[in-house]
């Protein structure tokens, strides 16, 4: 079964002979082996079979964070297909265009949804899977036997992952079985992650974090996950005095600090805290550290190139920084052509078996960002320190994340813009103690009377939860330059303690 190009082959190895043990451990108080949950996983590969997937296909997927959902995507692997997973608060518009341009040749999503993704699913055989994973999905998969992993070279794709500039349509990075396969095999000896670890895993599985790092080296360590659906303090707390790591975005530890029961001691037997998505305050971690005794690893990644830089392991893990270059992964900061002088800012660039294939369908955009000899342009802006720290300083363009998501303000800005009494906006993102940004619009009405309440409930509808802004403000102009463009620095600076506090 084993194939050493096939990514799934090489996650199911790492845990031969260990068929009995416990892989994930669940809310309700069950358990799933390794045995059980590779055996699903090829049931699914399976069904997926059945429905007239083949290889290089692509699967798209919209559903909750379940074991089922994760031998979904081991078993799309399996097959040879290309797994597509997609944000479970998108709308029907929003999920409409991956569709579309993705072209899928099977569409899962949760059963209340299907009804309206049917509309939109185009000649895709649609199937369900819901919370409790079940569905007709999962009736298909019961029905079948086991599954041998189906050929793959290293190059060939194992997932589009959607992605995103400040302008312009959706990206699809494609990322090969050795990208993926590669990343998380550097990521297990650097963060020293082995059977004996027990991993809380409460991000979601629809994003490269919670997916292809936490999932994908928790299987090739063969450590335990306790497998949470989402952020739970409770949970997470609970299980905490049993668990040695947790992966998580900045939201989990400043929403961890509020709880009185975050303790020394009950961090006692945790050896790693990893936080990425969104960068992490330094307030946050000094507070983190006073009250558990841990420092936090903070490492920097991209859609494109999963982890590319980390904090070590051992050795001084630098607040304000995302660390070093990984092993065998290069960075360099460039500007106008030429690589600046140490300490200078410019354009981060990344080379390394984790940087990704390009673009679904855009020859011309993979060009642009991804050089003939491999070199990835990120677009953040960065400096590399004296002691070889990368310090990320903001972003060449205004794409704003928030809560570990990515959040393009074009898109916002061009609903708000359509709205009756605004004259334009400017959506902008800036510091938040919870989600690293928030979300903000910049409106200029033309009709005084309009109130931030009309443009709030009209976005409602359109837009993930997440895009929206977490408040709206009415100004008179916006800044602008002499070529008359508008200046979000400026907008940025002027707001920038607008939820200090």
């Amino acid at each position: 079964m084993y194939q050493k190009n096939h990514l799934a082959s090489r996650l199911r190895a790492a845990s031969a002979g260990r068929d009995a043990d416990v892989f994930a451990r669940l809310p309700d108080g069950g358990q799933i082996s390794f045995g059980a949950l590779f055996a699903g996983a090829e049931r699914m590969a399976a069904a997926l079979v059945d429905c007239g997937v083949q290889p290089g296909d692509r699967v798209a997927v919209q559903v909750a964070k379940t074991i089922e959902a994760i031998q979904l995507y081991l078993g799309t692997v399996m097959a040879g297909a290309i797994f597509l997973p997609l944000n479970t608060a998108y709308t029907t518009s929003e999920v409409g265009y991956f569709l579309g341009d993705a072209t899928p040749r099977v569409v899962v999503c949760d059963p209340d949804r299907a009804s309206d993704i049917a509309g939109i699913a185009g000649k895709a055989r649609l199937l369900t899977l819901d919370a409790a994973g079940r569905g007709s999905l999962r009736d298909l998969a019961d029905r079948q036997g086991g599954f041998d992993p189906v050929t793959r070279a290293p190059g060939d794709l194992a997932a589009i992952l959607y992605t995103s500039g400040t302008t312009g349509r959706s990206k699809g990075a494609m990322l090969s079985h050795a990208n993926l396969a590669s990343n998380s095999e550097t990521l297990r000896e650097y963060w020293r992650f082995t059977a004996d670890d027990v991993l809380i895993h409460a991000l979601p599985i629809f994003h490269t974090h919670g997916l292809f790092v936490a999932t994908n080296v928790a299987l090739l360590a063969g450590a335990q996950v306790v497998f949470l659906p989402g952020f739970d303090a409770d949970a997470i707390l609970e299980a905490m005095p049993l668990a040695t790591a947790m992966m998580g975005v900045p939201t989990f530890y400043t929403r961890l600090l509020a709880e009185k029961r975050l303790t020394r001691d009950r961090a006692a037997n945790m050896r790693l805290f990893i936080s990425g998505s969104a960068p992490l305050l330094v307030d946050t971690h000094e507070q983190w550290e006073a009250r558990t005794g841990h420092r936090i690893l903070e490492r920097y990644g991209m859609t494109e190139t999963n982890m590319s830089t980390s904090n070590p392991y051992d050795g001084e893990r630098r607040a304000g920084t995302v660390g070093f270059p990984l092993p065998g992964v290069e960075a360099r900061v460039m500007a106008e052509g030429r690589e600046v002088a140490q300490g200078e800012i410019g354009v981060l660039e990344v080379r390394g078996p984790n940087v990704f294939q390009g673009y679904w369908q855009m020859p011309e955009k993979t060009a642009e960002e991804l050089k003939p000899d491999g070199w990835f342009i990120t677009g953040d802006l960065a400096r590399i320190d004296e002691d070889g720290y990368v310090i990320i300083v903001g972003r060449e363009k205004d794409l704003i994340i928030t809560g570990g998501f990515n959040v393009y303000p074009k898109e916002i800005e061009s609903l708000i813009d359509d709205l009756p009494d605004v004259r334009e906006s400017a959506v902008i993102g800036v510091p938040h103690p919870d989600f690293g940004e928030g979300v903000v619009a910049v409106v200029v009405p033309e009709n005084p009377k309009l109130e931030p309440e009309t443009i709030t409930a009209a976005l409602a509808g359109q837009l993930a939860r997440f895009k929206q802004p977490k408040q709206v403000l009415l100004v008179d102009e916006l800044p602008r330059n002499t070529m008359g463009k508008v200046q979000k620095k400026a907008l940025r600076e002027a707001y920038k303690d607008l939820f200090a506090g």
